[in-house]
């Protein structure tokens, strides 16, 4: 039975839900409960940790038996283990619900299976509606759950032909104020913000959110990678979260203490030379590369050294969106072949 309008939009309200709730160690989830004919009966979501899943939210709302013959629309596979909470997939077999619509599977080994448990209880199961767009809600969880560390989106801005700064080192502004503006409400998404101690000495970064010169409500932890000291007064010091150092070059080992941290999504935004050592370690989730329409020449490359020899050894790239921002372009893309596990212990990225 295929997918219909009526639970298309729900799922994109489902999406919109999801996104209310905290990121945390727990995925944000969202869904709707729709009547027989399709009309909304209720809504809910993950409010964080410890709290009832999204399905069981939008069934507490309901009177006893109001959700029998309903269809619940969520965002992420209905669990099928006992946490805090008991799992979602028998709570909606418990309330009669007939029909399941979700975007993406559950990759846990514990959590997942709830599809295959509400279909042994002869309820009808469509997967896939909008994965896309729920992958982009949860994607540094889902990161974490298949390999063990954040998900690691890789930022640059860059002239026409690919040049980060001109010769003499300025490179303030490439990019006009609608790009600009953009990077910081994507700070402001991620869990936190990285940098090498090259960018901390030349430029001296808050490593802050801001609209303008007002602080945005969400702050990444900053980050600073290298054996160069932070001198006593820089600007990130000053940071509303205290940031953290690492004296080393293993790009994942920092990864894997923010990851026990409970940091699940990471913007890099330092200069050529850490941008190219978590593109050649295989790290970068996603790039956004911002263009501008300005000409520089010179040497200042916006990636350098990312280990291709040949044409053969390319990074291949699959471009998730071309954006306008004012007189730029954004390329937001990912690996055209994602990582299925943990990197061994040998691989090192440098910087």
């Amino acid at each position: 039975m295929a997918v219909n309008e009526t639970e298309r939009e729900a799922m994109s309200r489902a999406l919109a839900l999801a996104a209310l709730g905290p990121r945390g160690v727990n995925p944000q989830v969202g869904a709707v409960i729709l009547s027989p004919d399709g009309t909304i009966l209720a809504e809910g979501w993950h409010h964080g940790a410890g709290t009832p899943h999204a399905e069981v939210d939008a069934l507490s709302k309901l009177a006893p038996g109001a959700a029998r013959g309903a269809t619940a629309v969520v965002t992420l596979e209905p669990c099928n283990h006992t946490g805090r909470t008991g799992p979602c997939a028998l709570a909606l077999i418990e309330a009669g619900v007939s029909r399941v619509v979700y975007a993406l599977d559950d990759p846990g080994a514990v959590s997942g299976g709830g599809a295959e448990r509400l279909r042994a209880a002869g309820v009808s199961v469509e997967a896939g509606e909008q994965a896309d767009a729920a992958h982009a809600v949860i994607d540094g969880w889902l990161t974490a759950q298949r390999l063990g560390r954040p998900h690691v989106t890789v930022k640059w801005a860059q002239s026409l032909d690919g040049r980060a700064a001109a010769d003499d080192g300025s490179s303030q502004w490439i990019t006009g104020p609608a790009a600009r503006a953009d990077v910081h409400r994507r700070r402001a998404a991620s869990d936190a913000i990285v940098v090498g101690t090259g960018t901390v000495l030349a430029d001296d970064p808050s490593l802050t959110a801001r609209d303008g010169d007002a602080l945005l409500p969400d702050q990444p932890v900053p980050v600073v990678v290298g054996s160069r000291p932070t001198p006593a007064d820089a600007a990130v010091r000053r940071h509303p979260h205290s940031p953290l150092f690492f004296d080393g070059h293993d790009l994942h080992a920092v990864l894997a203490d923010l990851h026990g941290r409970g940091i699940q999504s990471v913007f890099v935004e330092g200069g050529p030379t850490l941008a190219s050592a978590f593109v050649a370690a295989g790290l970068a989730d996603r790039v956004l590369a911002y263009i501008a329409p300005v000409l520089l020449g010179g040497s200042r490359l916006a990636l350098t050294d990312i280990g291709v020899s040949s044409i053969g050894e390319a990074h291949r790239l699959t471009i998730d969106e071309w954006l306008p921002l004012g007189a730029d372009l954004l390329a937001i893309a990912h690996p055209a072949s994602l990582p299925t596990a943990l990197p061994t212990a040998s691989t090192e990225g440098a910087v």
